[in-house]
C-alpha cells in the first residue's frame, strides 16, 4: 500500500497549479502557501467517506510535492 500521495507542482499565468499523480486532483493557489492549504483540503475531501484499502493507501498517507522551476538558460 502506498504511504505517500505525489503532487506535480507548477505556476501557471496566475495560478500555482497542482496535478495528483497518484489521484484525480487538480487543485491551485495565489501563493505557494495557499496552494499547500487547498492541497490538504482536497485531499481530505476527495478521501472523506472512502476505504482507503480500496484505492491501495494507508490510514494517514502522507503529501509528497515536487515544484518544477523554471529555468532560465544562458548562452
Amino acid at each position: 500500500m502506498k504511504k505517500i500521495i505525489q503532487f506535480h507542482v507548477y505556476q501557471g499565468e496566475k495560478y500555482y497549479i497542482a496535478e495528483c499523480i497518484d489521484l484525480p486532483l487538480v487543485t491551485q493557489g495565489k501563493t505557494l502557501d495557499e496552494l499547500v492549504e487547498n492541497l490538504k483540503e482536497a485531499v481530505e475531501l476527495h478521501l472523506d467517506g472512502e476505504n482507503l484499502a480500496e484505492l491501495d493507501l494507508v490510514s494517514l498517507p502522507s503529501i509528497l510535492v515536487n515544484i518544477e522551476l523554471e529555468t532560465k538558460v544562458y548562452v
